[in-house]
């Protein structure tokens, strides 16, 4: 085998493997700085597009551009597609204008809305000018809808014909539009209005003798999304069915496009990672590449929500310091206590929050969810209160205050798991995301409320037993 053949394959089989990535971007490294286009041009043509853009984010921004110049516009756009957002909007300010109207020329209608929307209102403005009439008009109807519905993540490319064609007519519209409709899982069915009237799968036309009409095979049953719909509940029906793509209608019934499995799967890791930012009180979810100050600005406002509920724990805990100064013990305990409460409440939002993204519940669950979320922490908070108990009376040697910590932590505990799972649902009903508000006003009540609650049981069973 010839000596270059063998390094490409190697160079692949490097790619493939997680944690030999670094090694083959240094070898890219090594081929652009002794300028071997020829060679560079067929590891990328060996190579899969989403492959492509892990290598480009390990890169540069000279490297990234020498790099994406030797792309074919066709491959330029898949990797244009496959890299993140911010490596993306870095290419793309540095591509030439004609260039980048090819690029995105080639692109899927859903595709090269997302780049357009990205670009500055001029830079959009004048590559929408240089696509093609049609593409233009399909992106720029795509624009028109909200980002985040059926309509903003749907492509325009579909098959769709008429019900009373035949089953070979239909076939000659698979054919014609079979480069421009990629991959083809259904054949849609409309009437003379462009309403959907139907389905049929790709297997099922294929089988079919060719003189029989559409009507008489198509599934009337066909499951579709409006295209104000929101894209987290479109994720839930094709999970829900099981479906690889679903028809998306306009409010008279019209067919208009289609969203497909892996714009699903690309919503859900959207939405995964919009949440667990939020829920680490980030609402703007800021790349590892930007700037220190923005980073700090996109924090600070929830850490001054923890730092105000901090000021009021603070001062709760000195309105009760005749009480606990006569058992300096109790304080001891205080970081434990809030630990935990902080830890329920946490993991009673979370599991809350993730079942109401999944579908698995609904507002109508709260009373399930909610004697669910008690039972679980009455069973592990009396375990961890026999062991409070157990360890305050060997440190202590008081089993009354072994009592009273054990009984506080209960209800801390019980406090913090109410807390935490109906928030989610508070802030739903109130139009306001979970994922949003409930971290940082489960990490306050449970600090202003457990600590209220644990020194005013102290302070009352001291007051009654002391």
């Amino acid at each position: 085998m010839d000596q270059s053949v063998q390094k490409l394959d190697s160079t692949r089989e490097k790619l493939l493997a997680e944690e030999s990535l670094q090694d083959v971007v240094e070898d890219i490294r090594d081929l652009i700085a002794r300028d071997a286009k020829s060679y560079l041009k067929n590891i990328l043509l060996a190579f899969h597009a989403a492959d492509i853009a892990r290598v480009f984010s390990h890169l540069n921004d000279e490297e990234r551009n020498y790099l994406f110049q030797l792309l074919d516009p066709e491959t330029a756009a898949e990797v244009i597609v496959e890299l993140d957002q911010t490596s993306r909007l870095e290419l793309l300010e540095t591509l030439d204008k004609a260039y980048l109207s090819e690029v995105i020329g080639q692109m899927d209608s859903d595709d090269a809305t997302d780049v357009v929307s990205e670009l500055s209102p001029q830079l959009a403005e004048s590559v929408l000018k240089s696509l093609s009439r049609k593409d233009s008009a399909e992106v720029r109807e795509l624009l028109a809808h909200e980002k985040d519905t059926a309509g903003g993540i749907m492509a325009k490319e579909i098959v769709a014909v008429n019900q009373d064609v035949t089953v070979d007519e239909a076939i000659q519209e698979i054919r014609r539009r079979a480069e421009e409709v990629e991959p083809i899982y259904n054949v849609y069915a409309v009437d003379d209005k462009g309403k959907l009237v139907g389905v049929v799968p790709l297997k099922q036309l294929l089988l079919s003798r060719p003189g029989v009409q559409v009507r008489d095979i198509m599934n009337p049953d066909v499951i579709a999304v409006h295209t104000d719909m929101d894209q987290e509940e479109v994720a839930r029906i094709v999970k829900r069915y099981d479906l690889v793509a679903v028809p998306v209608v306009d409010q008279s019934g019209r067919l208009v496009g289609r969203v497909t499995v892996d714009d699903v799967v690309d919503v859900m890791e959207d939405e995964v990672s919009e949440d667990i930012s939020m829920m680490a009180g980030v609402t703007d979810i800021v790349s590892q590449r930007a700037s220190l100050f923005r980073i700090s600005r996109t924090r600070l406002p929830w850490l001054l929500i923890a730092f105000t509920g901090e000021i009021i724990a603070g001062f709760l805990m000195s309105r009760f310091q005749t009480s606990f100064s006569q058992v300096l013990a109790v304080v001891f305990f205080v970081p434990l206590i809030m630990a935990l409460g902080g830890n329920v409440g946490n993991q009673s939002a979370v599991v809350t929050i993730r079942a109401m993204a999944t579908g698995e519940i609904d507002l109508i669950d709260i009373r399930r969810r909610l004697f669910n979320e008690i039972f679980a922490v009455m069973f592990n908070g009396l375990f961890l209160a026999i062991l409070i108990f157990s360890i305050s009376f060997v440190w202590l040697h008081s089993i009354k205050l072994g009592l009273i910590i054990s009984l506080a932590l209960i209800i801390v505990m019980l406090n913090a798991a109410i807390v935490g799972s109906m928030l989610p649902f508070i802030f739903r009903r109130l139009g306001i995301d979970p994922a949003v508000a409930t971290s940082p006003f489960i990490s306050t009540s449970n600090d202003i409320l457990g600590v209220f609650i644990y020194f005013a049981l102290v302070s009352l069973f001291l007051k009654w037993f002391g």
